[in-house]
Order: structure tokens, then sequence, then C-alpha cells
């Protein structure tokens, strides 16, 4: 039961990745056809973006009254209603409209299924269901540039990604009574313990109780820093990667697109190779070789040497940045507790949604007194400041349990 259920979250993380690239590989059909402003997809986004924050930050509660599969189940079903919505836009105003509900459905559903894989499943779950949102995440614009490209309607696109979405909600509908029988069959047969991550309850790792104000606990803001500055690289190399290329280092657009592509493939495969890694390395230890990494490729970006090694500096960053965040996401029972874990990993993504929205545009307004030639100083200073407070939040948790792995994490994970 607890296989074909994973099957079903590994489905909906597919379905979480389809509608992220939409807006931007319809945009250029959209914008003529609805007769809208350039820049509008830009206020879109940022609208969508703002209704993921709000929902991320509140989905603690709504989910503790709720339960993960009721509002998994509403929060696609406003995702597929929005997409709809969408396709039959007759102009800007009401795809203005459906935003609200396409990103407060994207918070809740993200927050919610993170939570209840890291509490119920080892970390290689984590890392490949995020390797299958990258699937969705790729999926989306293929099939968007098919309905373009035939019959040139992007509302075709829209309204195939929300059939499929329809699709997963009446799965979700009918699996609704398997979430608390599987969350039950896990707990059990982890004997209340984080499976093979910790060797005391998750409770005595946060060293706050229930009540506590999630923000209050010890490594709580260093955690949430760390993830605000991991978005913000990985979100701003996909942004500006392309133009730096161009300007730069002198390539060609189409060349700088595919080295930007290369380096959201070495996102997915690392994540892909990360799930296999986590079987002997502590959630830790890819964490902080991540990171190192991610540092390491940004140096040869900062080199004089010609695109291709820039394009390569891209790929190791990807590499790099690929156990970063799944593996944060599922250390936050470890390291916070149990009773804590979905109101801070609320507090997780609607943070990480901030650093994508906001930290990318920070270097077009920087580079706009000066150059886009400042770009891998920029990523530079994020990777330095996203390591220095990990390594932070690794000492606090150390202190709390005495010293090595955090949480008595074992190096079999």
């Amino acid at each position: 039961m607890a296989t074909f259920f994973l099957i079903i979250i590994y489905l909906a993380f597919i379905s979480l990745g389809l509608p992220d690239s939409l807006l931007g590989a319809s945009w250029p059909v959209m914008q003529k056809d609805l007769g809208a402003p350039l820049d509008m997809a830009g206020w879109l986004f940022m609208l969508i973006a703002a209704g993921t924050i709000l929902s991320s930050l509140a989905s603690g509660r709504v989910i503790s009254r709720f339960g993960t599969g009721k509002v998994t189940l509403v929060s696609c079903l406003m995702t597929a209603a929005a997409l709809l919505g969408y396709a039959e836009s007759a102009s800007v105003i009401w795809m203005v409209l459906f935003a609200i509900p396409l990103g407060l459905g994207a918070g809740s559903v993200d927050a919610g299924l993170n939570n209840y894989v890291a509490a119920h499943y080892k970390a290689h779950h984590m890392s490949w269901l995020h390797c299958f949102w990258g699937v969705g995440a790729t999926l989306g614009p293929i099939i968007m540039a098919r309905f373009i490209d035939g019959s040139g309607s992007w509302r075709d696109g829209y309204l195939t990604i929300s059939a499929i979405q329809f699709g997963l909600v009446l799965i979700l509908f009918f699996s609704l009574p398997l979430w608390n029988k599987v969350a039950g069959i896990r707990t059990a047969a982890n004997g209340m313990e984080e499976e093979g991550a910790s060797n005391g309850p998750a409770e005595n790792a946060a060293g706050a109780s229930a009540s506590a104000k999630p923000l209050r606990i010890r490594g709580v803001k260093q955690g949430l820093l760390s993830f605000l500055l991991y978005c913000g690289v990985e979100a701003t190399l996909g942004l500006w990667g392309s133009s730096y290329l161009v300007h730069v280092k002198g390539a060609s657009a189409v060349f700088a697109a595919q080295g930007v592509s290369l380096y959201y493939a070495g996102i997915t495969a690392g994540r892909f190779i990360t799930g296999f890694i986590t079987f002997r390395v502590s959630n830790r230890l890819l964490i902080r070789a991540g990171q190192i990494t991610a540092l390491a490729g940004v140096v040869l970006l900062c080199l004089p040497l010609p695109g291709g090694y820039a394009v390569a500096g891209f790929m190791i960053v990807g590499l790099g940045l690929a156990p970063i965040y799944p593996c944060m996401l599922h250390e936050t029972p470890v390291r916070f507790g149990r009773e804590n874990s979905q109101t801070i990993m609320g507090y997780q993504m609607a943070v990480a949604y901030v650093g994508s929205t906001l930290l990318p545009p920070l270097l077009g307004f920087l580079a706009s007194f000066s150059s886009i030639g400042i770009f891998p100083v920029y990523l530079g200073l994020m990777a330095a400041a996203m390591l220095l407070f990990s390594e932070r939040l690794n000492r606090v948790m150390e202190l709390r349990t005495g010293g090595g792995e955090i949480g008595g994490q074992s190096k079999v994970h």
C-alpha cells in the first residue's frame, strides 16, 4: 500500500511542476493574442508567487486542521480550475484573477507533500520526487510548444495541462483514505522516529515543544536564510545565465539558451543520482558537498575563459545545487521536531519563493548601474552566504545533540 501510494505522490510532483514553466513558454504568443504589454508576464509571475507565499505560510495551520490529503486535493483542484480559466481567458484581467488560485493552490500542496515525504519516507525519495518535479517542469513547455507549433493556440496547451491536473484530482479523491493509513503504517514501522535519520524522538532533536513558536526554535532562522539564498542562486542563474553568456562571453543566443538548459539538466540528473547516494551518505554531508561544488562552479564563471567553460560552470553549479534543496527539506523533522515540521516547512516554502521572486530582479537592478558582468560575483556572494548560514545551523544542531551528525543522524540515510 505504501509503495502504491508513493507512486501517487510521484505523479503529484510531476503535476506540480507542469504549470511552473508554462507562462514563460507561452507568453510570446499570449501577449500578441491578448494585446498585453511585454512586462505583464512579470506581474503575473509575481502575483502567482505572492499567492504561493501566503498559502505556504498558512499551510501549517490549514493542514493541521484538515489533513494533508484533503488540502492536496483542494489545492490541485484550484490549480486545475485556474489553468482552465487561463485557457478560456478573453483578456489579461481574467488572467490576473486566475493567477490568485493558481498561486494559492501551488503553495499549500508543495508544503504539504514535502512535509509528508520528509516525515514518512527516506531521503532518497525526497531527491527523486524533486527530480520528478523537474520532469514536470520540462514537459510543460514541450506540451505547450506542440500546440503552438501545430494549431498556434496556447489555449489548447493550457487546456491539456488543466485536463492532466483534473485527472490527478480524481486520483487524489479516490485515494483520500490512504493518507492516514499509510502515515500510520510508516510511523509504526519507524517506531515513531524519522526513518533512518534519528536515534531518538524527533521532538528531542528539536529541543522544543509543540506549543513553541517556530521562529523561536534555535536554528530556524539560519535554516530559513539558507532556503532564501539557495532559491536566489537557482533562480538567478536560470534567469540571467543566458544574458551573461551573450553579453560577457560573446556567445550566440542559441548557444546561451542551450547552456542554460544544460544547467537545468545538471540539477535534474544530480537529484536522480543523489537519490542513490543518500543510501550511504547523510543529508548533512550532501548539503555541504553540494554547496562547495556550487561555489566551485561559480569560481569557474569568474575566470576569463571562453563561453564553453562558462557552460561547464553552469553544469557544475547545477550538479552542486541538486542535493541541497531536497536534503534540507528532508532534514526538517530531524532538525526542528516532527510536531513543528509542518509549520516550519510552510515557512521554508514561503521564504524559498521570496528568494526566487526577489533576488533575481535585484541583480537586474544592480546591473543597470554597472553591467551584467557582476553576475558571477552576485552568485558567489549568495552561495558563500548560504554555506555560512548552513554551517552555523550545523553548529547549533551539534551543540543541541552533543556533537556528531545532526539529530544523531547515522551515516546510512
